[in-house]
């Protein structure tokens, strides 16, 4: 059974920081290329950071470049997302999706690239 569990999601002041962690089973995810979204209400899920299968490539959106930080452990199975600085502009819905990494070898950019999603976890910031 393949599942990706996001974990990490909290109410926080802007300012601060948190740690997303994506935990994968039912596939070998050394092979993924993985990837955080964010869905605000009404409107669509973007592409916050990816992460090639190997770690060697990322990206980040312009909105988080230089707050947010990508990287994967293989061991453990598990993706996260450091996110510093964190404004409200960041509240959203934060998931995480994998793809594999046959398909693509550096970075998926779009939703419709990935085939495997977690359910999701809730990131608020007040300002």
């Amino acid at each position: 059974q393949v599942q990706l569990v996001e974990s990490g999601g909290t109410y926080v002041q802007a300012g601060d920081s948190l740690k997303l962690s994506c935990a994968v089973s039912g596939l070998t995810f050394s092979t993924l290329a993985m990837g955080w979204f964010r869905q605000e209400a009404g409107r669509e899920r973007e592409l916050v950071a990816g992460i090639s299968w190997n770690g060697e490539h990322t990206y980040y959106a312009g909105s988080v470049k230089g707050r947010f930080t990508i990287a994967r452990d293989n061991a453990k199975n598990t993706v996260f997302l450091q996110m510093n600085r964190l404004k409200a502009e960041d509240t959203a819905v934060y998931f995480c999706a994998g793809v594999s990494g046959y398909r693509f070898t550096t970075i998926a950019f779009t939703k419709d690239d990935y085939d495997y999603w977690g359910q999701g976890t809730q990131v608020t910031v007040s300002s």
